[in-house]
């Protein structure tokens, strides 16, 4: 049995460890193979996306904008190509989460954290920067040798150039942004001619400095402790899942080749096809040594594969040491040495599956019956109702009209519920029945109308009455609104 003074030096060697760590710099290395073919790809595909969307025309009639991807904060309309969204259609962008959301899901069941590795706006503008620094700087030894050697007007002047180039890329993502609230082609002449705005030049300078500062230096500390979908990753995978993974019964145990050894040498010396050359863990963007298991910070890009395959074709052995494979694959091949049956269709995909079709089929359906017209009533409450002389009771009501059409439109009010109905509008006269009310609306414009509904009071036969409201046009279409009319009580 221990003593106290036994255990004191492990007590103390914990109490003296630092609380944080300093953070280790990252060179990846540079890599070449299908995997980083790939990523530049998706990379060119993206930022394409990304840079010209803005600049894309798309014509929807007079007195309304021709730019194409358009969220219009101060029209309060989203545009994306023929479609057009109105604030209180909100329920489409819930759907679009959603459908991203589950999509995500899917992804990952499938395919590990390969959206982390090939489509996240921090990976695709690290991967960016990377490639400027390795531009300016050389290599990963040229890197790391600058980075610990002394200031010399050699490295100042590169390193100089490179913060310049990482600059000017956050300045464009930046701008780009805000392209996507307002007109793209007239604030670039605005910023040209200096006469932008404080809010859009504000805005693009925030972007440039979290861009500048999340891409140059934050880098891996995102994924690893700002981002929280590693946290969730590991329920949405199972042992069919096909993720990034180092093949322990083919590359242990490790050791260095030796020139002189033969590979039949090695194996009858216990080890595997792994030579500990460490090109899979200076490959990695984000400092992970796949060999010591599935890790939080692995981000699935598969450049570790690509940096094992070349170190496998010059010594000889066969690709796929590391590999996107699954658990079930791996105890398979590492107890029978035969392949698993690789289960694509699965509950957890069919259940992602299911619910992408159905939130997709719900979205397609409502932007297919979109309506035209939209209606919202809000009845006074100060007060709740006024007595006339007559005895008759009055309620009003503010009533709006959504008219979601480049057209003018004129509409007929009528409402329901009560008897002996007379409606009108506060300051105008109109000639037609009392019963009913001649209302317009502008295009794309919602107009707003103060509303008295009046009767006798013998029809209010309680303090609420249910009472509805209804608009229709010439064609037949309209939309009504329920609401209820307040009354003395009986």
């Amino acid at each position: 049995m221990s003593s106290a003074t036994d255990t004191q030096p492990e007590v103390t060697k914990r109490a003296s460890a630092p609380l944080y760590a300093k953070h280790a710099k990252i060179y990846p290395k540079k890599v070449t193979g299908p995997f980083r073919r790939l990523k530049w790809a998706v990379l060119v595909a993206l930022l394409g996306i990304y840079y010209i969307l803005p600049w894309i025309r798309w014509d929807r009639g007079p007195n309304a904008p021709d730019q194409a991807v358009l969220l219009d904060l101060e029209g309060r309309r989203f545009y994306l190509f023929f479609i057009e969204l109105w604030p209180q259609q909100i329920y489409y962008l819930t759907g679009a989460l959603i459908l991203a959301s589950v999509g995500l899901f899917l992804a990952t069941s499938l395919a590990g954290r390969v959206w982390c590795g090939y489509a996240c706006p921090q990976t695709v503008w690290t991967d960016l920067y990377v490639w400027v620094e390795r531009l300016f700087e050389g290599e990963r030894g040229d890197r790391i040798r600058m980075d610990q050697g002394k200031w010399t007007l050699n490295k100042l002047w590169r390193k100089a150039a490179k913060n310049a180039a990482w600059i000017l890329i956050a300045f464009a993502t930046g701008g780009a942004w805000i392209f996507y609230f307002t007109d793209a082609p007239t604030l670039a002449w605005d910023l040209v001619t200096l006469n932008a705005s404080s809010t859009a030049v504000w805005f693009i300078l925030l972007f440039t400095g979290t861009t500048y500062l999340l891409a140059g230096f934050a880098r891996e500390q995102v994924c690893i402790y700002m981002c929280p979908w590693p946290r969730f990753q590991s329920a949405m995978t199972d042992e069919d899942s096909l993720v990034v993974t180092y093949r322990e019964y083919r590359g242990e145990g490790r050791a260095h080749l030796r020139k002189t050894q033969s590979w039949e040498e090695r194996k009858a010396d216990g080890h595997g096809d792994c030579i500990d050359c460490n090109a899979c863990y200076h490959a990695c963007p984000t400092g992970v040594d796949i060999r010591e298991g599935s890790q939080l910070a692995c981000i699935g890009c598969g450049l570790c594969i690509d940096a094992c395959d070349e170190i496998m074709t010059k010594i000889g052995r066969p690709k796929g040491l590391i590999a996107f494979d699954t658990q079930n694959n791996l105890v398979s091949m590492a107890t029978t040495g035969k392949k698993a049956v690789y289960k694509l269709v699965r509950p957890r995909t069919i259940i992602y599956s299911l619910l992408m079709v159905v939130v997709s089929g719900m979205i397609a359906a409502g932007l297919v019956l979109k309506p035209s017209l939209d209606i919202s009533v809000l009845r006074d409450r100060a007060p709740l109702f006024v007595a006339l002389a007559d005895g008759s009771v009055r309620n009003a009501y503010t009533f709006k009209i959504s008219n979601m059409t480049r057209d003018s439109r004129d509409y007929t009010l009528t409402a329901s519920g009560l008897a002996g109905i007379e409606l009108s509008v506060a300051g105008e006269h109109q000639s037609d029945s009392a019963a009913r009310l001649r209302l317009s609306a502008a295009p794309d414009q919602v107009a707003t109308y103060r509303i008295f509904v009046t009767v006798p009071r013998a029809s209010v036969t309680a303090a609420s009455v249910p009472l509805t409201l209804t608009l229709t046009t010439a064609g037949g279409d309209g939309d009504s609104y329920k609401t209820v009319f307040m009354g003395p009580a009986n």
